[in-house]
């Protein structure tokens, strides 16, 4: 098949590279850089599989700015440019993916268009009565951050939202390409996959929520978090998975869908989706006065991305508590992904070594090997080492 991807974040590249393996596939980005490094070889993003296909497969892959060229002969268009939601106007920005729809309308008519992009609940049903057509459909992804490809190569599930031809095909095309067997397959309406992505992202966001009010509890009560979650998760109704404490949920996904999916209760009763919101902002307030407690002259901030094998900062739950910080007490950032020397008006050390040595407390999301030897200086709540 001729296929395009717009975009080549996480879902986007991830997507391009897994087809690419049965599939002529051709990316389009507007960042120069990306497609340079895409067409060399190498990964713009950090993602251990796929920097590993991009160096070592016989992958059918190639990457251009130039839209003309992008969706010349295309038969499916996947659209998996960013959007997010803007809190200001309680709106969710989708003008990235109806800018490429209308692009793809225009230099390929007859090519069938899967949006990959998180949307609000009956978008899509608004662009196939725009556009008058059904072969606009919208296939949620369930990707972690820096495992995005292997997500895709050993899928929890296939969502689908359409029962048309060229949806079943759609998905035989990713089963195709896919390692794992016997992936679950879903075909559902357009309405339905965009509310299963925002539901299940809510969820998630809901059980990080969960286990970060038991840990402020046990923590202001003295007792031990560790041995209260180890008990309850024996249930296994509840699991001992996704239950380590943080600084709150954060990422590409969790942030942006909760709010949205909050959005689109409007008129709806609803009690849960709104304190799945709170209280991520009131862990990140809570984990703020706590270091505030301790009276550090300076506070080191270990890290700004999400988590370990990723390079994403945005909405990074250690920025947030940062910004509650920064105009209260002295900051210092150690982040070897950004290579500036201020990140929001707060210096970026660039040796380690000095960072460790002049922080009073170092804020950790998650505890590295390499801050054991500081490790009285650490404030985390990591008591799993995973997650």
């Amino acid at each position: 098949m001729n296929i395009t991807v717009v975009g080549t974040g996480y879902v986007g590249l991830s997507l391009a590279v897994l087809l690419a393996q049965k599939n002529h596939v051709v990316a389009l980005d507007i960042v120069p850089e990306k497609v340079a490094a895409i067409n060399h070889k190498k990964s713009p993003i950090q993602d251990e599989y796929i920097e590993k296909y991009l160096a070592e497969k016989p992958l059918d892959l190639y990457a251009t700015i130039d839209p003309q060229e992008a969706y010349r002969g295309a038969e499916f268009v996947i659209v998996a440019t960013p959007t997010n939601y803007d809190d200001e106007r309680n709106f969710f920005d989708t003008s990235s993916v109806e800018s490429a729809i209308r692009a793809a309308r225009t230099y390929a008519p007859e090519a069938t268009i899967v949006i990959k992009s998180t949307i609000p609940v009956g978008f899509t049903a608004m662009l196939q009565a725009q556009y008058q057509t059904d072969e606009i459909f919208f296939s949620p992804e369930f990707l972690r951050e820096g495992k995005a490809l292997y997500d895709n190569l050993y899928p929890s599930r296939i969502v689908v939202g359409s029962k048309t031809d060229k949806a079943k095909q759609f998905s035989s095309l990713l089963k195709a390409c896919a390692m794992k067997d016997d992936i679950p397959v879903l075909h559902v309406g357009s309405t339905e996959a965009e509310a299963i992505k925002l539901f299940a992202n809510t969820y998630l966001a809901l059980r990080v929520s969960y286990f970060n009010e038991l840990d402020t509890y046990a923590e202001m009560k003295r007792l031990n978090t560790k041995d209260i979650i180890d008990g309850i998760c024996l249930d296994p109704r509840i699991g001992n998975f996704y239950n380590n404490p943080s600084f709150g949920y954060g990422g590409y996904c969790l942030p942006k869908d909760t709010k949205q999916l909050l959005a689109n209760f409007k008129g709806v009763p609803e009690n849960i989706i709104r304190a799945v919101v709170e209280a991520n902002r009131t862990r990140i307030s809570y984990i703020a006065e706590t270091i505030l407690r301790k009276n550090p002259k300076i506070v080191g901030i270990y890290r700004l991305v999400m988590k370990a094998g990723s390079d994403n900062f945005r909405q990074s739950s250690m920025i947030a508590v940062m910004e509650q910080l920064k105009s209260r007490v002295k900051l210092c950032i150690y982040e070897p992904m950004f290579h500036e020397n201020s990140f929001h008006g707060v210096e970026v050390e660039k040796d380690f070594n000095k960072f460790k040595q002049i922080s009073d407390v170092i804020l950790a999301n998650r505890m590295p090997s390499e801050l054991q030897d500081v490790k009285e200086k650490v404030y985390t709540r990591d008591l799993f080492g995973k997650d």
